[in-house]
């Protein structure tokens, strides 16, 4: 089981998704969500994955294709702390969103996309020794360890699940 990270081991604004993880186990809850994920999404039609809850805000498309961007970024970032102390640039959501189509795609293989490259993380969550969980590197100008990655990848779906069920009304 991979020990929770502690305040210090993260940015302040990554609190909130190391905090949705809780005290379960990380490993479990991503195994789990990336099921639940799955079969909430790719049950939608394309038009209702075209909902946004808002003008101006993103539709289900969109925050999925969010999502998918996110658990690339969080990974690629815990890869390369896990082999090398080093500094990485931020990356704004809005700018990722806004320049590729995600309303375009098909939900399903969306849903799929994420499904597999969750079971890709998994397997390399999965390899990170004690001694690489802990190594740390510095993201969006904060300091950040490996298991803090591992944490927020849960996080992170833990509140767009969230979102899913409060404001769109899915799930």
């Amino acid at each position: 089981m991979i020990t929770k990270p502690k305040p210090g081991d993260y940015s302040p604004f990554a609190a909130g998704y190391v905090g949705l993880v809780g005290d379960n186990d990380v490993i479990n809850m991503l195994e789990q969500q990336m099921n639940i994920s799955y079969q909430l999404l790719s049950n939608l039609t394309d038009e209702e994955a075209l909902h946004a809850y808002a003008p101006g805000k993103w539709t289900v498309k969109q925050a999925l294709g969010h999502m998918i961007d996110t658990e690339r970024t969080f990974a690629y970032r815990a890869l390369v702390f896990s082999r090398n102390h080093i500094e990485l640039p931020g990356f704004d959501q809005d700018v990722y969103v806004n320049n590729t189509d995600f309303n375009s795609q098909n939900i399903k293989d969306l849903a799929e996309e994420f499904r597999a490259l969750r079971q890709g993380n998994l397997y390399m969550v999965k390899a990170f020794s004690d001694e690489q969980l802990a190594r740390t590197g510095i993201a969006s100008s904060h300091l950040f360890t490996v298991a803090a990655f591992v944490f927020m990848l849960a996080g992170h779906e833990r509140h767009h699940l969230n979102l899913f069920k409060e404001r769109y009304g899915i799930g």
